[in-house]
């Protein structure tokens, strides 16, 4: 069978940097760090006291406070991301299908915070099991797809994909493929978490996975640098409108870009650690290429994964050179993570949205907090360090992977 054109008509963003999509790139393209002092808790005791969280939020001036009430905060920041995205495409539901219409979104963790919290009032009482009625559905990581379809009439496929870090980037590639199929005409797509959290901080601190650098925390995000030490926590969410094109010109959408293929693969390698010779990465970029049959030669731009941890950007620049040979040098790579810090299951969503963004602004934006090369990784190539670069972007990968070992991989096209 023929195969749909799929197209991103509208985007939405909730982060450590801005609050919407206009600030969200105005951070990303100053080179502006999320990370700061925890807020959401007293972290004087954790070994990581700083992270990347969503600033000057009120959920009231976008939900009603009865329903944000029944919410986790990963559901809250869903809504809202999601909301600027449907209003950013001009969905009118009035004119839809909505039988055509549904909501794929990621989340690698869901309601910690919910959980974190009806544990300890548990555990702080007198052993009566006096529960939040709304426990359940505030923790569970499919309720925002869930809250999304209520408030619109979305009524075509609702779930949600949880694979780690890759969790948005999973939930992107599969509302491509219903709609590449034929099985709908839109979908609301991205994804949102909020583990900044005592068992969220306190979790990765006792994995090691996070950084130290509690005297410099707007320094301690740095993909590719020797001293880096770990990545840094972030919440919020992104969104995105994807649709199929001929639906989208029939109705007038102004078109961002076109969503030209996805890779998916497994590194079958450690619960938590990257494949050392980059594998997972390789093969992943190798599917998503062949998926959206692009030669090496025309990419132009990735945004990768880039935590910011000693063994995960080694092997995947390793995986960069091994894919794309001598080309891997002509082209912008750069780690939106330095200023986001990691999203976690919405990390996939916000850095594809950056990719979006520089093709239609050709502009790179910057990986921040660079001082000192690894000797490790390959001095060739070109990381877009510390200051944005102009560039005519016509294709874009962005790079996701997650615990146990999940890779997923995005590639988005300059419409003609």
């Amino acid at each position: 069978m023929e195969l749909k054109r799929v197209v991103v008509t509208g985007l939405g963003a909730l982060t450590p940097i801005g609050n919407n999509i206009e600030e969200y790139w105005n951070g990303l393209v100053n080179g502006v760090s999320g990370a700061a002092p925890i807020t959401h808790f007293d972290a004087e005791k954790f070994k990581t006291r700083f992270a990347c969280e969503v600033k000057n939020f009120n959920v009231t001036d976008f939900i009603h406070r009865k329903e944000a009430r029944k919410m986790d905060k990963f559901a809250q920041y869903a809504m809202v991301a999601s909301d600027e995205a449907i209003v950013d495409a001009k969905l009118d539901v009035e004119q839809l299908n909505l039988d055509r219409v549904g909501v794929i979104w990621g989340a690698g963790i869901g309601g910690l915070e919910t959980f974190q919290n009806e544990v300890l009032n548990y555990a702080a009482g007198d052993g009566s099991p006096r529960f939040n009625p709304f426990f359940i559905p505030k923790m569970i990581a499919d309720i925002a797809p869930g809250f999304i379809s209520i408030k619109y009439g979305f009524r075509g496929p609702n779930f949600t994909t949880v694979s780690a870090c890759a969790s948005s980037a999973n939930a992107i590639i599969d509302a491509f493929n219903y709609i590449r199929l034929g099985k709908a005409d839109v979908f609301v797509t991205g994804g949102s978490e909020a583990a900044v959290a005592k068992a969220g901080i306190g979790g990765f601190n006792a994995m090691h996975a996070l950084s130290t650098r509690n005297e410099s925390p707007e320094t301690a995000s740095r993909p590719f640098d020797e001293t880096r030490d770990g990545f840094v926590l972030g919440e919020g969410a992104g969104a995105m409108i994807l649709e199929e094109y001929e639906h989208a010109v029939a109705r007038g959408a102004k078109i961002y870009a076109e969503l030209g293929g996805g890779g998916l693969s497994a590194d079958a390698h450690h619960i938590t650690a990257p494949h050392p010779e980059g594998l997972g990465a390789r093969n992943v970029m190798l599917n998503c290429l062949d998926d959206a049959n692009v030669a090496i030669e025309d990419v132009d731009a990735i945004n990768v994964h880039g935590t910011s941890t000693p063994l995960g950007d080694i092997a995947e620049t390793k995986a960069i050179v091994d894919v794309f040979g001598e080309h891997a040098y002509n082209i912008n790579i750069n780690s939106t993570k330095s200023m986001t810090g990691h999203l976690l299951g919405a990390a996939g969503v916000i850095e594809a949205i950056s990719s979006i963004l520089s093709i239609k602004h050709g502009i790179i934006p910057p990986t921040i907090n660079h001082t000192t090369n690894d000797e490790r990784i390959d001095g060739k190539l070109n990381l877009t360090l510390n200051k944005p670069q102009k560039r005519d972007v016509k294709i874009a990968m962005s790079n996701t992977f997650g615990f146990g070992g999940h890779n997923a991989c995005v590639l988005f096209k300059k419409m003609d």
